[in-house]
């Protein structure tokens, strides 16, 4: 099948609602990991994790934080809003998603009220689906006080003060996300050091995830889709560690596809990488060459979704299949709370 006949509907299958994890493990490395090889599936849980990695891998993580990206308030001629965040473009500036009974114009303010405190929003205009705010101080220092964490739509429960720390990795550093790199939960301090301990390489990337990454595909050829875009940054150290691994052979995982996605959009040729900031559209499904990754650490994703066609990409549309009906069938969890699954690079996939 080439890449102008995959079909949305290639990409479907039914997920019982139970299966939807709507909470965290009390231990985040207690979670399951289904590793998928060639031949075969291994049910096993987070912490083997270790058994699984070869000393001489790179692991490459996002180290992106997610930022408290929901407010609630009303435009200041009355009636309610919800704004969602969708990125900081400066100190005092960022666009977002606003729901409201009729869109805020130009011109026009939000306002926001805490504990006595207010805080006003300039609507200055629309870029695209979005619309641009200026704030009167640090968007972050705003959004400390006023917002809540951005917990997916398929989650139901409202996010509270443990969903603070949960739906964080233990190396998040750089604020901007508003979607967490849900492969990297998994990980906690003891684990990292079970890694440094048997000699793997760990590098990072950043790459802020917007609120597109739950947005569907509204086409039924995936040729027409218009990838979302999102901001990423990578650094000298991280193009220098994974051009020595590619080149001594060794096999550089990554840790979630937003480090996936950052790396291969940073490619320039063969196995090369470029340092520097950039926006990415890129859209990885079945017939995409992989010029980086060598494996990938993953949740599991939702049906119809880009992420199920990258792994797809990745490991193989039936493996793929294979691996998410026996999930399915074996109670995994699902989605960003959900348990997590390895996968190796499929060489039949890549010719």
């Amino acid at each position: 099948m080439s890449n102008t006949e995959l079909l949305l509907s290639d990409f479907d299958f039914d997920l019982p609602e139970e299966r939807i994890a709507q909470f965290p493990l009390a231990d985040r490395s207690a979670s399951r990991l289904l590793h998928v090889r060639p031949d075969g599936l291994d049910d096993l849980h987070f912490y083997d994790i270790i058994d699984l990695l070869r000393p001489d891998d790179l692991l490459v993580m996002n180290n992106t934080k997610v930022i408290k990206a929901r407010m609630l308030g009303k435009k200041k001629t009355g009636g309610a809003v919800e704004v969602l965040i969708e990125r900081i473009t400066g100190e005092t500036t960022a666009i977002a998603m606003t729901r409201a009974s009729k869109s805020p114009k130009a011109g026009s303010f939000l306002v926001f009220e805490k504990d006595g405190h207010v805080e006003e929003v300039e609507v200055t205009g629309r870029e695209g689906e979005f619309f641009a705010l200026r704030f009167a101080r640090p968007v972050l220092d705003v959004l400390d006080f006023f917002g809540n964490v951005p917990l997916p739509p398929y989650i139901t429960h409202a996010a509270d003060k443990s969903d603070e720390t949960r739906y964080q990795t233990v190396y998040a550093k750089n604020p901007g996300a508003v979607a967490a790199p849900t492969a990297g939960l998994h990980f906690t301090d003891d684990i990292l050091q079970r890694v440094k301990a048997k000699g793997i390489d760990t590098a990072f990337v950043t790459l802020h995830v917007g609120a597109g990454t739950f947005q569907p595909v509204r086409v039924e050829r995936l040729s027409e889709h218009v990838m979302h875009s999102e901001w990423y940054t990578i650094e000298e150290e991280t193009v220098r560690k994974v051009n020595e691994a590619k080149a001594a052979g060794r096999r550089v995982v990554a840790v979630g596809t937003t480090s996936l996605r950052a790396l291969e959009s940073a490619a320039v040729e063969m196995g090369k990488i470029q340092a520097g900031s950039r926006d990415t559209r890129l859209f990885i499904k079945p017939g995409y060459t992989f010029n980086v990754i060598d494996a990938l650490i993953t949740n599991f994703h939702l049906p119809k979704s880009t992420l199920l066609m990258l792994v797809s990409a990745l490991a193989g549309k039936d493996r793929i299949e294979t691996a998410y009906q026996h999930a399915i069938e074996h109670e995994y969890r699902f989605f960003s709370y959900g348990d997590a699954m390895l996968l190796e690079k499929n060489p039949e996939m890549q010719k």
